[in-house]
């Protein structure tokens, strides 16, 4: 999805820029800073949520056991915290790669690589491997805030209105999916059992309905699919 978004986003802001239109130019990177919270947010929630699920349907058989899944849950856990903010910075770079400013991403990148180091250092003790993927999903955040701070800084980009309101339905939604995701789901121990068929079938109910309540509500309190098409042009 960064991918996706960073390549799409990097020419039109190149035009933008050669345009000399700085408004259209922070108007296309609000649109990818919103979309990007739409969609990595609910993502994130149900990794999180869903970790015990998603790994014992996808891994757990022969030698991979029980205790396995809860181990590598921590670790999933862990890296959800940061996904969100792995999708920002593949938003926010382009914000300065489109206008020739490699040098500002670059000190970023320097500073967020010591972090992860120093974080390392106080997490992978005491969390062993949940440590070490909770020091890159905190550093990707870190990353991304960075980048977001310098680009206010620097007056490239400029929240557009209504990210008050925006960020109070997505946080409403959110929530409505994370308890539907947490009643639904049912106790972890009994997708530590069964066949991997049923575990299969239970989980892509499970993630429907999550994706059916969390887009619903969006629906609900007034959210419509061409207005990000709008913000796109």
């Amino acid at each position: 999805l960064g991918v996706a978004l960073g390549t799409i986003l990097l020419p039109s802001l190149s035009k933008h820029h050669a345009d000399q239109s700085p408004e259209q130019y922070s108007k296309l990177l609000d649109w990818g800073l919103r979309l990007t919270v739409v969609l990595t947010l609910p993502a994130a929630a149900a990794l999180a949520i869903l970790s015990v699920p998603l790994i014992a349907t996808l891994f757990k058989s022969g030698a991979f056991t029980a205790n396995d899944v809860l181990m590598t849950r921590q670790a999933l856990v862990a890296y959800s915290i940061g996904l969100t903010g792995i999708i920002l910075v593949k938003i926010l770079a382009p914000g300065f790669y489109a206008r020739q400013n490699v040098k500002t991403p670059v000190k970023i990148a320097v500073i967020t690589l010591v972090a992860t180091q120093l974080m390392n250092l106080a997490f992978v003790a005491p969390l062993k491997h949940a440590g070490l993927a909770l020091s890159i999903g905190l550093a990707a955040s870190l990353n991304a805030g960075l980048l977001y701070y310098q680009l206010r800084r620097q007056r490239i980009y400029q929240p557009q209105a209504g990210w008050a309101v925006f960020t109070l339905k997505v946080s409403f939604a959110l929530y409505v999916m994370a308890v539907g995701l947490w009643w639904s789901m049912g106790s972890e121990a009994s997708w530590l059992s069964g066949n991997l068929l049923s575990r299969a079938v239970r989980l892509a109910g499970i993630t429907t309905l999550g994706a059916g309540t969390y887009f619903g509500v969006l629906w609900l309190l007034g959210f419509r699919l061409k207005e990000f098409s709008r913000r796109a042009g």
